[in-house]
């Protein structure tokens, strides 16, 4: 039961509670995953020197992450405050983990292989962030309309497509390729999170379930059979990494990456409007779970931040996460996202994360990503009309096509080729309808939320607000801002046709279609929760 503070009496509010333990080693743990991806990305693939990795741009991603972690637990406390409750979570945030890959493989791998240099990539990189910053901060001033007029099984269904896309489906590979500590880990969360059972004097699941899997890992390297990968010699060089480096002013760097701003503006701007909506999204997700937050705010702050953190050399986005309702289900409130940006801060600016990575299997963090990405995934049927279950589905199918179009083109890409060198029609004769998964995961994020408004809207039988969203996907669809890999004029013309047909269909049936006795009643769900403005 939610326990009522004195309102306006800062003294009254607890900053840290039990539940934030779980909060922080669940949360924690996904932030360690994402600094170890980014510092293998950055590595192994970019072959960025260590001295720039560890000297320059974990202590600038250190930096960042911790002033997010701490602004967000500040909206929380003054939240805490206006409405008296004593169960108000903070949003979490982070590295942009689709950005990470985006930005790794499509702007910086390509300029360091062409001009024979990483610098150059880094460059090109704080740049695309310096754009991405100010699409965010202006576009905070739009959204919450957006979020005003859009049905939230579109906002929830097209955030559930991220989570099943790219959140869930990895971790459960990786659970599965290794499944003595993957699905074993995995037991011991759901047992917790979702069975409530308590682990010995409380200890958090989260960090159980890390305990349990790198006993294992280290166990099985004791007896030859290296589950997880882990080795003592890995371990010990690892400790080379310990040093302790501050963030140092890039300013020129950022500014030199201009010279590419022609390819860095073709992904920049529509993963900056991605960014708009996702955010949008997970600030609807936490209202849905009791915590409202100013959207306008929340956004202008992830522009800032990002911005300050590229000035400072660190070439990743900001971002709101998706997953509050996890964390708050947890019992997470105010602490744990002000200790986990506290703990990044030490582990980026003393070089820590070298060592985590060669102590603990990521096998054993997996099935966390996977508990928030079945939390989301849920969500948007929860908390949505019962009625609108078709449109979340619809939201999906972007989403699920982007996926499946990204392993295609990295299988035939380990192969050394292409879609179009191996062909488009003989692709489809095997099955394979790449072009249709192109057009229909080309801008994913947005596909999924209009097809969700559009399905949502025609559901309520309200065929002029379809009609509406259906001329809007058309114009974003033409400047490829939808089912299109690039923004430009006449993108995919024949979509954006198809959208303006469906428009004239809709508008056709608002003014001489009668409605029928047996149209589904609207109103009917009794659990419906209407969105929060």
């Amino acid at each position: 039961m939610t326990t009522i503070v004195n309102k306006n009496m800062p003294g009254n509010v607890k900053l840290w509670k039990p539940g934030d333990w779980n909060a922080l080693f669940g949360f924690g743990t996904n932030i360690l995953v994402n600094l170890l991806v980014l510092t293998g990305l950055l590595r192994f693939v970019l072959q960025m020197p260590d001295d720039i990795v560890f000297g320059r741009i974990l202590p600038a991603v250190g930096l960042m992450m911790c002033l997010s972690t701490l602004y967000y637990a500040y909206l929380a406390y003054k939240l805490t405050l206006e409405t008296g409750r004593t169960d108000v979570c903070a949003l979490p945030s982070g590295i942009s983990v689709p950005h990470m890959f985006v930005v790794v493989f499509v702007i910086m791998l390509p300029i360091s292989l062409t001009t024979g240099d990483p610098i150059k990539g880094w460059e090109a990189g704080l740049t695309w962030v310096f754009v991405q910053s100010f699409v965010l901060m202006l576009g905070g001033y739009i959204a919450p309309y957006i979020r005003k007029i859009t049905p939230r099984a579109a906002l929830l269904g097209t955030l559930a497509g991220v989570s099943i896309a790219f959140i869930s489906l990895r971790p459960a590979l990786e659970m599965f390729m290794t499944p003595v500590i993957g699905v074993v880990c995995f037991a011991i969360i759901l047992l917790s999170w979702f069975g409530g059972v308590r682990y010995f004097k409380g200890i958090p699941a989260g960090l159980v379930a890390i305990a349990v899997g790198t006993l294992i890992a280290w166990g099985s390297t004791a007896i030859g059979l290296n589950f997880g990968g882990l080795s003592l010699e890995k371990l010990t060089q690892s400790l080379t990494s310990f040093g302790f480096s501050i963030p140092i002013p890039a300013v020129g760097h950022v500014f030199s990456g201009f010279e590419f701003i022609g390819i860095i503006l073709v992904t920049a701007i529509p993963f900056g409007i991605y960014d708009l909506v996702e955010a949008m999204d997970n600030v609807e997700s936490a209202a849905v779970a009791g915590d409202s937050y100013p959207t306008t705010r929340v956004l202008t702050a992830d522009g800032a931040i990002s911005l300050i953190g590229c000035c400072m050399g660190n070439p990743f986005i900001n971002a709101v996460y998706i997953g509050h309702p996890g964390w708050k289900s947890m019992g997470g409130g105010i602490g744990y996202s002000a200790a986990t940006g506290i703990s990044v801060l030490i582990l980026c600016w003393f070089g820590i994360i070298a060592v985590f990575s060669s102590a603990i299997p990521l096998v054993a963090i997996s099935p966390i990503l996977l508990y928030i990405g079945m939390l989301i995934g849920s969500q948007a049927f929860q908390e949505s009309p019962k009625s609108h279950a078709p449109a979340i589905i619809v939201s999906l199918m972007p989403h699920l096509a982007a996926w499946g179009k990204l392993q295609i083109d990295n299988v035939l890409g380990a192969a050394g080729t292409n879609a179009a060198a191996v062909g488009l029609d003989k692709l489809a004769q095997n099955g394979v309808l790449y072009e249709g998964l192109s057009v229909l995961g080309g801008g994913a994020i947005l596909g999924g939320l209009m097809l969700g408004a559009i399905t949502a809207f025609i559901i309520d039988r309200s065929f002029n607000k379809a009609g509406l969203f259906a001329c809007a996907s058309a114009v974003l669809t033409f400047f490829g801002l939808m089912h299109g890999e690039a923004i430009g004029i006449a993108e995919s013309p024949t979509v954006a046709f198809a959208y303006l047909a469906v428009a004239g269909v809709l508008f056709a049936c608002a003014k001489f279609s009668v409605e029928s006795s047996k149209a589904p009643d609207k109103h009917h769900d009794t659990d419906v929760i209407e969105p929060v403005h």
